[in-house]
């Protein structure tokens, strides 16, 4: 099932899954369903038990060795990614993409990857997952949300869309919007407020907006922001606040270096 329009500058999903029904879901609302109606990005749901067989569409089998659960099967899975995404080697084939817990954590940097990539094809397992060979014979990359376990991978296909769409020039309306969130400069986001400025909880305790951001001091904003940025990351996740400091630490010794290649030469 196609929707939105497609066209050489449009991004495109393709999801290979048993409940092409689940798309687009959420992503036919808000920012995401009015750029897919406008024709900003396409979205392909392929159901995979097209691709079966047999009388019954079988698309799954028990596994070799024994064990539970059962196992999607590779001719089903090969018939079906190469009618939707091709041979690995097929030019504008795109990324290729399995959502599988075992993968590389979804972030930032590889939904901009995605973002700049015109095609990107996702499978979605069911069971206990699919047959290995199939991930090899097509190179599919495997992508994963987290440390825990879902029931399949359409949710995470929708998270994965919904990120990367929403990077897409003419989603956002304000295109500074991107640039300010978490870990778009390596921190989580500071706290947000809006009116009024003085509110009541439902204890009866008054709770102010901070002064600095009545303050019309657009410098100080900034600088309270970043504060409080790496004030909440550095509490919250000590792995995004090692790396954050790394990164400026080699950023101060860089702009050191070039003062001192910059500086006269001694008489």
């Amino acid at each position: 099932m196609n929707h939105g329009a497609t066209g050489p500058l449009v991004w495109t999903a393709k999801v290979l899954t048993l409940f092409p029904e689940m798309f687009p879901g959420p992503l036919g609302h808000s920012l995401a369903g009015k750029a897919l109606e406008n024709g900003v990005w396409a979205l392909e749901s392929v159901d995979i038990r097209s691709f079966a067989r047999d009388k019954h569409r079988s698309v799954d089998d028990a596994p070799f060795g024994g064990g539970a659960g059962m196992v999607m099967r590779p001719d089903v899975l090969d018939a079906a990614l190469a009618a939707t995404a091709g041979p690995p080697d097929a030019p504008g084939r795109g990324r290729a993409i399995y959502l599988s817990p075992r993968g590389r954590v979804l972030d930032q940097e590889l939904v901009k990857e995605l973002a700049a990539t015109p095609v990107v094809t996702l499978l979605c397992g069911r069971y206990e997952g699919v047959d290995e060979r199939v991930l090899d014979a097509h190179g599919l990359e495997e992508v994963s949300l987290g440390d825990f376990v879902l029931s399949g991978g359409e949710v995470a296909a929708l998270c994965l869309i919904d990120a990367v769409v929403r990077l897409l020039p003419g989603v956002m309306g304000n295109v500074t919007t991107a640039d300010e969130e978490s870990f778009e400069r390596g921190l989580l986001e500071y706290p947000h407020y809006t009116r009024p400025a003085v509110w009541t909880d439902g204890q009866g305790v008054e709770r102010s907006v901070p002064d600095v951001l009545l303050s019309g001091h657009h410098e100080k904003v900034r600088a309270w922001r970043l504060a409080e940025a790496e004030r909440i990351t550095r509490a919250r996740r000590p792995d995004l606040w090692s790396r954050y400091e790394a990164v400026r630490k080699a950023e101060g010794q860089n702009v050191g270096k070039q003062g001192r290649r910059r500086g006269p030469k001694p008489e």
